[in-house]
């Protein structure tokens, strides 16, 4: 029906390479996940397993086949892989991916200390069976990087073999690029944003003001992360300037 509204800015058609929008599941039931995927898979393009609730989720293979059928990537949060890295488990992890039929996985250290050329090392080794998404930045919010740091990790993850980048803010939008408060770290982003093309970066949004602040500084078609499934369409109507914080955006 969109068709019908001029100067709609057009939408990158599935499946995508940019202008992703990439929703949390924070153990939602297969009822659940039925009911988003019924509403809103068209426009929604990944899924991401929070943190260690695959491992929690009743129906969890029904539920990732579903969400697969639907024509969305899937993969497990970076804790959930951290879990395991930290107890020397990579291959089990490796199994579990296999077991639950994923072809995306994460690679992070927002929670664990490990050195970034093995972080690459692992991302490289990932990248040959799966496709790597892999996360810059600290769920600590006493652990800061120099704007310099973000741009040459995310540089060297994407040469090792990552397919997206994923600038870190958790699910409350309050660490890495944003302040303690939620705002966005503009120096970082623009500098972030200067030296790596947008499409290899998927920035972690999930606060409405967020979202709208990089709709209006990138655009439309902007890759934006840790969308609560309740948000999806809410998100889309400020891709395409149909809410009154980006209406005047297109016109």
């Amino acid at each position: 029906m969109l068709e019908i509204l001029k100067n709609i800015p057009k939408r990158s058609s599935q499946p995508r390479s940019e202008g992703l929008t990439m929703v949390m599941d924070k153990g939602l039931s297969l009822n659940e996940a039925e009911n988003m995927v019924a509403l809103k898979s068209e426009i929604a393009d990944i899924v991401k397993l929070g943190f260690g609730t695959s491992l929690l989720t009743r129906f969890i293979k029904e539920k990732i086949n579903l969400y697969k059928q639907s024509g969305m990537m899937v993969y497990t949060g970076g804790t959930l892989f951290e879990a395991f890295i930290i107890r020397n488990q990579f291959d089990d992890f490796c199994k579990l991916m296999d077991q639950l039929d994923l072809e995306m996985v994460e690679v992070s250290d927002g929670s664990i200390s490990i050195e970034h050329d093995q972080k690459c090392e692992l991302i490289q080794k990932l990248s040959k069976n799966y496709k790597v998404i892999s996360e810059i930045g600290s769920k600590d919010e006493s652990i800061t990087l120099q704007d310099s740091d973000w741009v040459k990790f995310m540089r060297k993850e994407i040469e090792a073999g990552s397919w997206k980048v994923i600038a870190e803010a958790r699910e409350g939008g309050n660490v890495g690029i944003f302040e303690k408060n939620g705002d966005v770290k503009t120096h970082l982003v623009k500098q972030i944003s200067k030296e790596i093309e947008l499409s290899q970066i998927l920035w972690e949004a999930p606060q409405k003001e967020q979202q709208v602040w990089f709709i209006n500084n990138f655009g439309a078609n902007v890759n934006l992360g840790n969308i609560s499934p309740n948000d999806i369409i809410s998100l889309e109507c400020l891709r395409l300037g149909l809410r009154g914080d980006t209406f005047n955006n297109y016109l």
